[in-house]
Protein backbone atom coordinates (compact mmCIF):
# COMPACT_ATOMS: atom_id res chain seq x y z
CA UNK A 1 0.00 0.00 0.00
CA UNK A 2 3.14 2.65 0.87
CA UNK A 3 4.36 2.07 -2.99
CA UNK A 4 1.14 3.03 -4.48
CA UNK A 5 0.65 6.10 -2.12
CA UNK A 6 4.35 6.81 -3.30
CA UNK A 7 3.63 5.97 -7.36
CA UNK A 8 0.77 8.14 -7.13
CA UNK A 9 2.13 10.78 -5.31
CA UNK A 10 5.06 11.29 -7.92
CA UNK A 11 2.54 11.07 -10.87
CA UNK A 12 0.32 14.10 -8.87
CA UNK A 13 2.44 16.32 -10.85
CA UNK A 14 1.30 15.63 -14.01
CA UNK A 15 -2.62 14.57 -13.44
CA UNK A 16 -2.62 18.17 -12.18
CA UNK A 17 -0.79 19.52 -15.66
CA UNK A 18 -3.44 17.33 -17.28
CA UNK A 19 -5.98 18.86 -15.27
CA UNK A 20 -5.41 22.42 -15.81
CA UNK A 21 -4.48 21.96 -19.57
CA UNK A 22 -7.66 20.44 -20.04
CA UNK A 23 -9.41 23.17 -17.49
CA UNK A 24 -7.45 25.88 -19.69
CA UNK A 25 -9.60 25.15 -22.93
CA UNK A 26 -12.86 25.22 -21.23
CA UNK A 27 -13.13 28.00 -18.57
CA UNK A 28 -15.35 27.58 -15.92
CA UNK A 29 -16.19 24.05 -16.23
CA UNK A 30 -14.02 22.63 -13.94
CA UNK A 31 -16.65 19.87 -12.93
CA UNK A 32 -17.34 18.72 -16.50
CA UNK A 33 -13.39 18.46 -17.11
CA UNK A 34 -12.74 16.77 -14.03
CA UNK A 35 -15.80 13.86 -14.84
CA UNK A 36 -14.32 13.74 -18.20
CA UNK A 37 -10.97 13.35 -17.49
CA UNK A 38 -12.85 10.66 -14.65
CA UNK A 39 -13.71 8.84 -17.93
CA UNK A 40 -10.65 8.83 -19.36
CA UNK A 41 -8.12 7.27 -16.52
CA UNK A 42 -11.00 4.81 -15.89
CA UNK A 43 -11.14 3.49 -19.59
CA UNK A 44 -14.48 4.47 -19.83
CA UNK A 45 -16.12 6.42 -22.61
CA UNK A 46 -18.03 9.43 -22.17
CA UNK A 47 -21.76 10.69 -23.45
CA UNK A 48 -22.11 14.23 -23.36
CA UNK A 49 -25.50 15.18 -23.68
CA UNK A 50 -25.99 19.26 -24.04
CA UNK A 51 -26.61 21.88 -26.51
CA UNK A 52 -24.82 22.59 -29.53
CA UNK A 53 -21.89 25.58 -28.90
CA UNK A 54 -21.31 24.94 -25.71
CA UNK A 55 -17.66 23.04 -25.81
CA UNK A 56 -18.24 19.80 -26.53
CA UNK A 57 -15.56 19.57 -29.47
CA UNK A 58 -13.68 21.65 -27.80
CA UNK A 59 -13.57 19.29 -24.85
CA UNK A 60 -12.65 16.84 -27.33
CA UNK A 61 -9.89 18.39 -29.01
CA UNK A 62 -8.22 19.16 -25.38
CA UNK A 63 -8.02 16.14 -24.10
CA UNK A 64 -6.33 14.88 -27.45
CA UNK A 65 -3.69 17.62 -27.57
CA UNK A 66 -2.97 17.06 -23.51
CA UNK A 67 -2.23 13.10 -23.74
CA UNK A 68 -0.66 13.12 -27.23
CA UNK A 69 -3.39 11.46 -28.78
CA UNK A 70 -4.56 11.63 -32.37
CA UNK A 71 -8.38 12.70 -32.26
CA UNK A 72 -11.03 11.49 -35.35
CA UNK A 73 -14.51 13.08 -35.60
CA UNK A 74 -17.26 11.48 -37.13
CA UNK A 75 -20.34 13.25 -38.26
CA UNK A 76 -22.82 10.78 -37.44
CA UNK A 77 -26.05 10.87 -39.38
CA UNK A 78 -29.31 8.81 -40.58
CA UNK A 79 -27.34 7.54 -43.67
CA UNK A 80 -23.84 6.58 -42.59
CA UNK A 81 -23.59 2.62 -42.48
CA UNK A 82 -21.28 0.90 -40.19
CA UNK A 83 -18.28 0.40 -42.82
CA UNK A 84 -18.00 4.35 -42.90
CA UNK A 85 -17.27 3.99 -38.97
CA UNK A 86 -15.06 0.57 -39.11
CA UNK A 87 -13.92 0.43 -42.31
CA UNK A 88 -14.15 -1.38 -45.77
CA UNK A 89 -11.99 -4.05 -47.47
CA UNK A 90 -11.34 -2.50 -51.46
CA UNK A 91 -10.07 -4.15 -54.11
CA UNK A 92 -6.63 -3.43 -55.41
CA UNK A 93 -5.53 -3.58 -58.72
CA UNK A 94 -1.83 -3.44 -58.20
CA UNK A 95 -2.00 -6.07 -56.01
CA UNK A 96 -4.79 -7.86 -56.88
CA UNK A 97 -6.37 -8.80 -53.83
CA UNK A 98 -8.54 -7.20 -51.19
CA UNK A 99 -6.80 -4.83 -49.06
CA UNK A 100 -8.75 -3.35 -45.62
CA UNK A 101 -8.77 0.69 -45.40
CA UNK A 102 -9.45 1.15 -41.19
CA UNK A 103 -11.85 3.57 -41.05
CA UNK A 104 -12.04 6.79 -38.50
CA UNK A 105 -12.56 3.97 -35.10
CA UNK A 106 -8.63 3.28 -35.39
CA UNK A 107 -7.62 6.54 -32.40
CA UNK A 108 -6.96 7.38 -29.43
CA UNK A 109 -9.97 9.55 -29.24
CA UNK A 110 -13.05 9.18 -31.23
CA UNK A 111 -15.68 12.18 -31.37
CA UNK A 112 -18.85 10.85 -31.75
CA UNK A 113 -20.81 13.65 -32.54
CA UNK A 114 -24.02 13.39 -32.69
CA UNK A 115 -24.12 9.88 -32.00
CA UNK A 116 -28.75 9.48 -31.51
CA UNK A 117 -28.78 10.93 -35.43
CA UNK A 118 -27.37 7.07 -36.98
CA UNK A 119 -28.96 4.46 -37.61
CA UNK A 120 -29.12 1.33 -34.62
CA UNK A 121 -27.31 -0.72 -36.80
CA UNK A 122 -24.22 2.15 -37.37
CA UNK A 123 -24.44 2.72 -33.43
CA UNK A 124 -24.25 -0.95 -32.71
CA UNK A 125 -21.25 -0.93 -34.78
CA UNK A 126 -19.47 0.79 -31.84
CA UNK A 127 -20.23 -1.77 -28.82
CA UNK A 128 -17.62 -4.22 -29.69
CA UNK A 129 -15.22 -1.22 -30.04
CA UNK A 130 -16.23 0.33 -26.54
CA UNK A 131 -16.57 -3.04 -24.84
CA UNK A 132 -13.20 -5.09 -26.07
CA UNK A 133 -11.41 -2.35 -27.67
CA UNK A 134 -10.94 -4.42 -30.97
CA UNK A 135 -12.68 -4.79 -33.88
CA UNK A 136 -13.93 -7.64 -36.41
CA UNK A 137 -13.86 -6.65 -40.10
CA UNK A 138 -13.90 -9.55 -42.78
CA UNK A 139 -13.46 -12.42 -40.73
CA UNK A 140 -9.97 -10.44 -38.72
CA UNK A 141 -10.21 -9.48 -35.33
CA UNK A 142 -8.34 -6.27 -35.57
CA UNK A 143 -6.70 -4.25 -31.89
CA UNK A 144 -7.58 -0.66 -31.62
CA UNK A 145 -4.90 1.88 -30.45
CA UNK A 146 -4.12 1.99 -26.58
CA UNK A 147 -5.53 4.23 -25.42
CA UNK A 148 -8.74 4.45 -26.90
CA UNK A 149 -11.41 6.56 -26.11
CA UNK A 150 -14.97 7.73 -27.24
CA UNK A 151 -16.52 10.73 -26.60
CA UNK A 152 -20.36 10.86 -28.08
CA UNK A 153 -22.09 14.08 -28.39
CA UNK A 154 -26.17 14.27 -28.70
CA UNK A 155 -28.35 17.26 -28.55
CA UNK A 156 -31.27 16.70 -25.82
CA UNK A 157 -33.60 19.03 -27.20
CA UNK A 158 -33.67 18.31 -30.84
CA UNK A 159 -35.15 14.69 -31.49
CA UNK A 160 -36.76 14.93 -34.96
CA UNK A 161 -34.94 12.48 -37.25
CA UNK A 162 -32.71 10.79 -34.21
CA UNK A 163 -33.26 6.61 -32.54
CA UNK A 164 -32.91 6.97 -28.93
CA UNK A 165 -29.94 4.96 -27.51
CA UNK A 166 -30.88 1.68 -26.69
CA UNK A 167 -29.82 0.11 -22.91
CA UNK A 168 -26.87 -1.81 -24.41
CA UNK A 169 -25.26 1.09 -26.05
CA UNK A 170 -25.99 3.62 -23.13
CA UNK A 171 -24.20 0.59 -20.85
CA UNK A 172 -21.18 1.37 -22.75
CA UNK A 173 -20.76 5.03 -21.19
CA UNK A 174 -19.07 5.14 -18.21
CA UNK A 175 -20.76 9.08 -17.35
CA UNK A 176 -23.54 10.78 -19.10
CA UNK A 177 -22.57 14.16 -18.39
CA UNK A 178 -23.77 17.85 -19.65
CA UNK A 179 -21.54 20.96 -20.24
CA UNK A 180 -23.68 23.79 -19.75
CA UNK A 181 -23.15 27.50 -20.51
CA UNK A 182 -19.95 29.01 -19.11
CA UNK A 183 -20.30 31.40 -15.83
CA UNK A 184 -20.80 34.81 -17.05
CA UNK A 185 -17.94 36.84 -16.38
CA UNK A 186 -16.01 33.95 -18.44
CA UNK A 187 -18.70 34.02 -21.53
CA UNK A 188 -18.42 38.01 -21.40
CA UNK A 189 -14.39 37.31 -21.83
CA UNK A 190 -15.04 34.89 -24.65
CA UNK A 191 -16.68 37.40 -26.27
CA UNK A 192 -14.45 40.23 -25.76
CA UNK A 193 -11.40 38.39 -26.52
CA UNK A 194 -12.83 37.02 -29.89
CA UNK A 195 -10.92 33.78 -30.04
CA UNK A 196 -12.84 30.45 -31.24
CA UNK A 197 -10.20 28.22 -30.78
CA UNK A 198 -9.54 28.19 -27.19
CA UNK A 199 -7.77 24.49 -27.77
CA UNK A 200 -5.36 25.26 -30.46
CA UNK A 201 -2.62 26.01 -27.39
CA UNK A 202 -3.65 23.22 -25.26
CA UNK A 203 0.04 21.82 -24.28
CA UNK A 204 0.84 18.24 -24.68
CA UNK A 205 2.33 16.74 -20.78
CA UNK A 206 1.41 13.46 -21.39
CA UNK A 207 2.01 11.10 -23.83
CA UNK A 208 -0.12 8.09 -24.86
CA UNK A 209 2.18 5.84 -22.83
CA UNK A 210 2.18 7.41 -19.94
CA UNK A 211 -1.60 8.27 -19.79
CA UNK A 212 -2.19 3.99 -19.96
CA UNK A 213 0.78 3.80 -17.02
CA UNK A 214 -1.78 6.23 -15.26
CA UNK A 215 -4.82 4.05 -16.35
CA UNK A 216 -3.08 1.02 -14.59
CA UNK A 217 -2.46 2.60 -11.39
CA UNK A 218 -6.61 3.10 -11.54
CA UNK A 219 -6.82 -0.41 -10.38
CA UNK A 220 -4.50 -0.18 -7.34
CA UNK A 221 -6.72 2.50 -5.63
CA UNK A 222 -8.16 0.67 -2.80
CA UNK A 223 -11.76 0.48 -1.66
CA UNK A 224 -12.21 -0.59 1.80
CA UNK A 225 -15.12 -2.84 2.99
CA UNK A 226 -17.40 0.27 4.52
CA UNK A 227 -17.10 2.16 0.68
CA UNK A 228 -17.97 -1.45 -0.87
CA UNK A 229 -21.06 -1.88 1.57
CA UNK A 230 -22.33 1.69 0.86
CA UNK A 231 -21.36 1.11 -2.69
CA UNK A 232 -23.62 -2.11 -3.19
CA UNK A 233 -26.46 -0.53 -0.99
CA UNK A 234 -26.90 2.32 -3.55
CA UNK A 235 -26.75 -0.41 -6.03
CA UNK A 236 -29.57 -2.48 -4.08
CA UNK A 237 -31.66 0.89 -3.73
CA UNK A 238 -32.37 1.33 -7.54
CA UNK A 239 -33.02 -2.32 -7.85
CA UNK A 240 -36.01 -1.84 -5.15
CA UNK A 241 -37.58 1.96 -5.87
CA UNK A 242 -40.69 2.32 -6.94
CA UNK A 243 -39.58 5.15 -9.06
CA UNK A 244 -37.34 2.77 -11.10
CA UNK A 245 -38.46 -0.06 -12.76
CA UNK A 246 -34.73 -1.34 -14.09
CA UNK A 247 -32.54 -0.80 -11.67
CA UNK A 248 -28.17 -1.03 -11.63
CA UNK A 249 -26.47 -3.82 -12.60
CA UNK A 250 -23.74 -5.72 -11.63
CA UNK A 251 -21.41 -4.39 -14.91
CA UNK A 252 -22.91 -0.83 -13.56
CA UNK A 253 -21.75 -1.03 -10.15
CA UNK A 254 -18.46 -2.79 -10.91
CA UNK A 255 -18.06 1.29 -13.23
CA UNK A 256 -19.45 3.17 -9.98
CA UNK A 257 -16.34 1.33 -8.53
CA UNK A 258 -13.78 2.04 -10.77
CA UNK A 259 -14.86 5.74 -11.70
CA UNK A 260 -14.50 6.03 -7.52
CA UNK A 261 -10.71 4.39 -7.84
CA UNK A 262 -9.93 7.33 -10.78
CA UNK A 263 -11.72 10.12 -9.04
CA UNK A 264 -9.04 9.37 -5.87
CA UNK A 265 -6.09 8.80 -8.38
CA UNK A 266 -6.76 12.14 -10.25
CA UNK A 267 -7.26 13.83 -6.90
CA UNK A 268 -3.85 12.40 -5.82
CA UNK A 269 -5.10 9.88 -3.27
CA UNK A 270 -4.50 6.06 -3.31
CA UNK A 271 -7.73 5.03 -2.01
CA UNK A 272 -11.34 6.24 -2.11
CA UNK A 273 -13.52 8.00 0.72
CA UNK A 274 -17.42 7.68 0.36
CA UNK A 275 -17.55 11.34 -1.71
CA UNK A 276 -16.11 9.61 -4.65
CA UNK A 277 -18.90 6.92 -5.19
CA UNK A 278 -21.65 9.50 -3.52
CA UNK A 279 -20.94 12.34 -5.99
CA UNK A 280 -19.92 10.58 -9.13
CA UNK A 281 -23.35 8.01 -8.80
CA UNK A 282 -25.86 10.36 -10.64
CA UNK A 283 -23.07 10.61 -13.72
CA UNK A 284 -22.83 6.99 -13.99
CA UNK A 285 -26.15 5.57 -13.11
CA UNK A 286 -28.49 7.80 -14.59
CA UNK A 287 -28.49 7.06 -17.85
CA UNK A 288 -28.48 3.66 -17.34
CA UNK A 289 -31.56 3.43 -15.09
CA UNK A 290 -35.16 3.05 -16.51
CA UNK A 291 -37.80 4.99 -15.19
CA UNK A 292 -41.45 4.17 -13.85
CA UNK A 293 -42.99 6.43 -16.08
CA UNK A 294 -41.12 5.36 -19.13
CA UNK A 295 -43.35 1.94 -18.97
CA UNK A 296 -46.39 4.48 -20.19
CA UNK A 297 -44.64 5.37 -22.97
CA UNK A 298 -42.88 8.74 -21.73
CA UNK A 299 -39.48 9.40 -22.44
CA UNK A 300 -38.17 11.64 -19.19
CA UNK A 301 -35.69 14.55 -19.60
CA UNK A 302 -32.18 14.07 -18.36
CA UNK A 303 -33.06 16.32 -15.67
CA UNK A 304 -36.06 13.91 -14.53
CA UNK A 305 -34.15 10.76 -14.92
CA UNK A 306 -30.93 12.24 -12.38
CA UNK A 307 -33.53 13.45 -10.08
CA UNK A 308 -35.24 9.77 -9.65
CA UNK A 309 -31.78 8.85 -9.08
CA UNK A 310 -30.84 11.30 -6.78
CA UNK A 311 -33.26 11.03 -4.72
CA UNK A 312 -33.25 7.16 -4.56
CA UNK A 313 -29.34 7.95 -3.79
CA UNK A 314 -30.23 9.94 -1.28
CA UNK A 315 -32.40 7.70 0.82
CA UNK A 316 -29.36 5.10 1.65
CA UNK A 317 -27.00 6.49 4.71
CA UNK A 318 -23.53 7.89 3.74
CA UNK A 319 -20.68 6.21 6.31
CA UNK A 320 -18.56 8.71 8.19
Amino acid sequence: MLAVAARIAEELPALQALREAVGGALEGKQEAVELALVSLLARGHLLIEDVPGVGKTTLARALAKAVGGELRRVQFTSDLLPTDVLGVSVYDQRRAEFVLRQGPIFTNILLADEINRASPRTQSALLEAMNEGQVSLDGQTLPLPDPFFVIATQNPQDFAGTFPLPESQLDRFLLRVRIGYPPAQVEMRLVLDGRTDTARNVPTVLDPARLVALQREVERVSIDASLGSYLHAVVLATRTSPLLTLGASTRAAMALGHAARARALLRGRHYCIADDIHDLAVPVLSHRMRLATQADGFVPTRDEAESAVRDVIGRVPVPL
